[in-house]
């Protein structure tokens, strides 16, 4: 394995800085957790960005801030990155079938797994990664791990800020944030609005357009707190983002020029409500959520990636597109014992609560070769019981024990007559023993068990009767349906803070045990005009085992000069799995695990409210895909910032992939879809953010 040269910059700017140290680094809570917990004291792997991170950053969108995250990737295959792999399990794309997610994503106590178009990022406080199975905080939607996107909460004191970008590839965005008390200090509010605007980094020239790829992406979000007395609180939140973005991002020829007659879309419109209840009593903490979710979304495409008449005797032309409707409620209660009501002598905090979830997702396909529209419906019903002890078995160790019990119900329908019922029982656990020292170390050794649903390849079975071929029968009725899957993973870590607290280290050891693994892959048929049709089906694997390491290093060098390092290694590989085709896959790597991912940075502070920040990220290469070859390139990625800040303005050039790199987040390698070589197989390729310049200014009233 080769490891980028980038790992020398935490040196070479450690060189450049004084040996004088002041003040200490933040202290970050994670609120993912069923209690508030401090980053340092929390025995899992985690990754906090905050608000100012991700304004240095310039970050409209989750996928331009990914890369700082250790084993986190994200695959595109849109306008925007829709799925996430943590330590390289994890969605890569949906298309007719329904989708079990791997990795869950909240938004304010909302559940969107499965949905990262709707990860906006404009007055966001902070983005929380808990890497490892979530069997006992989130149960089947995080078998690998949980991003949770947090908002600012509303401020008693009134403000109001102004924010505005301009980039290249007319790029725009306009905010606005308002906050402060509505009633005396009892009830405060805060509303964010924001509007950003691009014309994409693709250039249409059959269609003579630059704006196929577009983005037109509003954010609203609104916060009602009601401190209802000294002991209760009320917590109003309201969400609306419309996404209305272009889809064009496949080019025959592998550049960022494309041949589309009929750009596709990516468009998401979303709304959603929570309402949180925080009760304090003498014994007991009341924590209880109502949250109601819907969102309407477009993703459709120019199947042949090209227009009539660019090889009339081979040529096909086909348009696809997927209109879903997914609607979701949840309720979640929560209590939390007190200092009064601890167990076994005062020794056991616990926490126990229930939750219910129940999603509704509508598919209308339309495509130029059904005879028909295809629709489908598909009901979850999620219903769970869960609770955890911490439980002191000295001063110093601390025994961590975590069980959820979850009952699945799932109910498939469609236009094929294929339809699915099915309930399960699920469970998760987690038992962690923390060793705390004096100086505040803390070491951790544990295990959790994680879990994914089961469900039904609805294309699969629909296709059986197609075809007259008994072994293609066959084999379709075989790949029809898949087991639920089992992870077990093993972890053990190492969180301290030295130098008066200028220097923290996270470091944590892992290793996964996946049990009936589900794997993601497509049947290529051939149809009677020559070309081919893609049916995307999920099947079990034997076993699968991914291990590795994540580090991160912050480091408060000198009053002028902070520094960070973090670090993810992965071997990520089948144990035993033979592919539909046959292919022995044992040994064989992972789709969408890089062996190493790193991201390095500082910002100093250069005087006369001047201030740089420089920012390198490097990843490995990977496979795009567990049925082909295709392999991505390693890269490394240089972004910069030169910003001078006041109490009221900020005023900021930055600049993201300084170096241009062609970077690809999604590749094909298995069919071939140009008319003008013969349909011969090649490998088509996805392309990341190239150089992208601009300015951002704020303002604060």
């Amino acid at each position: 394995m080769k490891y980028p040269t980038c790992l020398l910059f935490p040196a070479l700017l450690a060189a450049t800085a004084s040996h004088a140290q002041s003040g200490e680094l933040t202290e970050i809570l994670v609120t993912a957790e069923l209690r508030e917990t401090r980053l340092l004291e929390q025995s899992s792997s985690t990754s906090v960005l905050t608000a100012d991170t991700l304004r240095e950053r310039a970050a409209q969108h989750l996928e331009e801030v990914l890369n700082v995250i250790p084993n986190l990737n994200y695959a595109s295959g849109a306008s925007r990155a829709r799925f996430f792999q943590i330590r390289g399990i994890g969605e890569r794309s949906q298309f007719q079938e329904p989708l079990n997610p791997s990795i869950g994503l909240l938004l304010d106590g909302v559940d969107f797994s499965g949905l990262g178009t709707v990860g906006t990022l404009f007055d966001v406080e902070q983005v929380e990664v808990l890497r490892g199975p979530q069997g006992t905080l989130h149960g089947a939607n995080a078998l690998a791990g949980l991003i949770n996107i947090r908002s600012a909460a509303p401020e008693a004191t009134p403000g109001l800020t102004l924010q505005g970008s301009l980039a290249e590839y007319d790029s725009w965005s306009l905010g606005m944030v308002a906050t402060g008390p509505l009633l005396e200090e009892r009830l405060l509010y805060r509303l964010a609005v924001q509007q950003y605007r691009s014309d994409g980094h693709y250039r249409n020239d059959f269609l003579r357009r630059d704006d196929t790829n577009s983005r037109d992406e509003t954010t609203v979000r609104a916060r009602l707190r009601w401190l209802a007395g000294d002991s209760d609180t009320l917590d109003l939140n309201l969400l609306a983002v419309d996404v209305d973005n272009g889809y064009d991002a496949f080019s025959l020829d592998n550049t960022r020029r494309t041949l589309s007659d009929e750009p596709g879309h990516d468009r998401q419109e979303t709304t959603a409500i929570s309402l949180n209840w925080t009760g304090e009593r003498e014994a007991v903490t009341i924590e209880a959520t109502l949250s109601a979710a819907g969102t309407d979304s477009e993703y459709s495409f120019d199947e042949d990636w090209s227009f009539v008449g660019i090889a009339p005797e081979l040529e096909y032309s086909s348009f696809d597109r997927y209109l879903r409707d997914r609607d979701s409620g949840s309720t979640q209660l929560r209590l939390l014992s007190t200092e009064r009501s601890r167990l076994f002598g005062g020794r056991s905090d616990w926490a126990a609560g229930l939750y219910h979830l129940a999603d509704r997702e509508d598919l209308l396909r339309q495509y130029t070769y059904l005879a028909a529209d295809f629709a489908s419906s598909y009901d979850t019903d999620t219903s769970a019981v869960f609770g955890q002890l911490d439980t002191a078995l000295s001063d110093t160790l601390t025994l961590v024990s975590g069980l959820r019990l979850e009952q699945r119900r799932t109910d498939y329908r469609d236009s094929n007559g294929v339809s699915h019922r099915r309930r399960r029982d699920l469970w998760g656990a987690r038992l962690v023993l923390e060793y705390q020292q004096s100086d505040g170390a803390l070491y951790y050794a544990g295990v959790s068990r994680g879990y994914r649903g089961n469900g039904v390849n609805a294309g699969i079975l629909a296709s059986v009767e197609t075809t007259t071929d008994p072994a293609l029968q066959q084999q379709l009725t075989r790949l029809g349906r898949f087991d639920e899957e089992a992870l077990l993973n093993y972890e053990a870590g190492y969180k301290a803070s030295y130098a008066d607290g200028t220097l923290q280290t996270r470091l944590a050891l892992f290793y996964m045990d996946r049990d009936d693994q589900q794997v993601k892959g497509s049947l290529v048929l051939p149809r009677d005009d020559g070309s081919t049709a893609f049916i995307d089906y999920t099947n079990n694997a034997a076993r699968g085992t991914n291990y590795g390491l994540e580090l991160e290093l912050d480091w408060l060098a000198s009053e002028r000069l902070s520094l960070y390092a973090h670090l993810g290694l992965l071997d990520a590989s089948f144990d035993r799995y033979t592919s539909p085709d046959g292919t022995d896959m044992a040994g064989r790597d992972q789709a969408h695990a890089p062996g190493y991912q790193a991201a390095l940075g500082g910002r100093v502070e250069l005087g006369r409210n001047l201030y740089l920040r420089v920012d390198l990220e490097a990843r490995d290469r990977f496979y795009f895909s567990d049925r082909y070859d295709l392999l991505s390139d390693a890269y490394e990625l240089v972004h910069m910032r030169l910003g001078w800040q006041t109490e009221q303005w900020e005023i900021a050039l930055w600049g993201r992939n300084l170096g241009d790199i062609d970077y690809a987040t999604r590749g094909f390698g298995d069919f071939g879809n140009d008319p003008r070589k013969g349909y011969v197989t090649e490998p088509y390729y996805q392309y990341g953010e190239p150089r992208s310049l601009g300015v951002s200014a704020s303002y604060t009233f």
